[in-house]
């Protein structure tokens, strides 16, 4: 048996549309981290008895909410697919996805041919 750490397989993919499982705010996947992968301070930022594992895969989402779009770094155990297909607004989304007849996104260099 070897010491190797285990790879984390992502539940989610770059494109997808998730929800976060407590706060009211949903996104697409723009870039996943197999593990934690932010500063300490923002990790120790969050309150202890919500604070996720860091060994699970972490997504940053092109994010919104009723008020305002953000960029959001979220643990998977925290995101759920968003079953609501309404395009998201935030304004980066169109820069890097277009939106496919099912309302998914994909990033726009697989649709150069």
């Amino acid at each position: 048996m070897t010491n190797a750490k285990t790879i984390n397989k992502a539940k989610f993919s770059i494109g997808d549309l998730v929800r976060h499982r407590v706060f009211p705010f949903r996104g697409v996947i723009f870039d996943v981290d197999p593990e934690f992968a932010n500063s300490e301070e923002w990790y120790e930022s969050i309150p202890d008895e919500i604070r996720p594992r860091r060994d699970q895969p972490f997504y940053h989402l092109f994010a919104e909410n009723d008020e305002t779009e953000y960029i959001a770094y979220v643990s998977e155990q925290n995101l759920l697919s968003d079953e609501n297909r309404e395009p998201v607004r935030h304004p980066q989304v169109g820069e890097v996805f277009e939106r496919t007849e099912d309302g998914n996104y994909r990033t726009r260099e697989r649709l150069v041919h």
